[in-house]
């Protein structure tokens, strides 16, 4: 059992979309789509039951890699704060979820699902493949992020708005601003603004710095819009409904 939560790990390394990387998206695709099947068929103490639930494992993984690291002599103020965008969006989900908070939600929705979606495709696993405990908080981290913000849109009815997306934008470059500002006093790297992440991941194909922070912007925005797109097309559905109505 230590094997698998040991950090110096001998088994075989994470490997990008093999069995188990394809197999865990697998699950994360099934409940996405489980709960928008059944998302009428939640009663209103399941719904607060299932809120609770994902606060909570979200919360209790995300410590759990802080304190995996912590015991191992791993942890620093350079690398593991809960700075970069997944980390801070572990908690802000687990506050969405059990305070219905609509705000937050937007940037859950937008930046949580943007980001996780991105590292679940390209995780920052390291050495650690399946079945060490690294390779399952990591997934699990970011599936949940992801499971959360559509738990959210179809189960508890929430839905961004034309001028979410400008929230979003505006808070995401105030936040950029403030961690260059972190980044430059300690030396760290959150948000990858001050330098290309060691492991693969898009970024590589974006071009060298500073350049790559601006198609990141850029993508990111498409991303936001791809996202909003369902939301923008049921509206105008609606518009042209009642227009023939009338």
């Amino acid at each position: 059992m230590e094997q698998f939560f040991t950090s110096h790990y001998t088994g075989a390394a994470f490997e990008l979309f093999g069995p188990p990387h394809v197999a865990f998206l697998a699950v994360v695709v099934l409940a996405c789509v489980l709960v928008y099947i059944f998302r009428d068929r939640f009663s209103p103490r399941q719904k607060s039951r299932m809120r609770w639930f994902l606060a909570v494992w979200l919360v209790v993984n995300e410590l759990a890699f802080h304190a995996w690291n912590m015991y191992y002599g791993l942890w620093t103020a350079q690398t593991h704060l809960p700075l970069h965008i997944c980390s801070i969006m572990v908690f802000a989900s687990a506050y969405m979820l059990v305070t219905r908070n609509a705000t937050i939600y937007e940037f859950s929705y937008f930046l949580g699902i943007g980001a996780a979606m991105q590292a679940l495709l390209t995780p920052d696993a390291g050495i650690y493949g399946f079945p060490h405990f690294r390779f399952f908080q990591t997934l699990t981290a970011h599936g949940l992020i992801v499971f959360s913000a559509i738990y959210m849109t179809a189960v508890e009815k929430f839905r961004p708005y034309p001028k979410s997306l400008l929230r979003v934008f505006i808070g995401m470059n105030l936040y950029i601003a403030l961690i260059y500002v972190v980044n430059s006093i300690i030396g760290s790297n959150y948000l990858y603004i001050m330098g290309k992440p060691a492991t693969a991941s898009l970024i590589d194909v974006l071009g060298p710095w500073p350049w790559y922070i601006l198609s990141m912007e850029a993508i990111g925005v498409i991303i936001c819009l791809i996202l909003y797109l369902p939301f923008f097309l049921k509206d105008l559905a609606v518009r042209q409904l009642k227009k023939a109505a009338a």
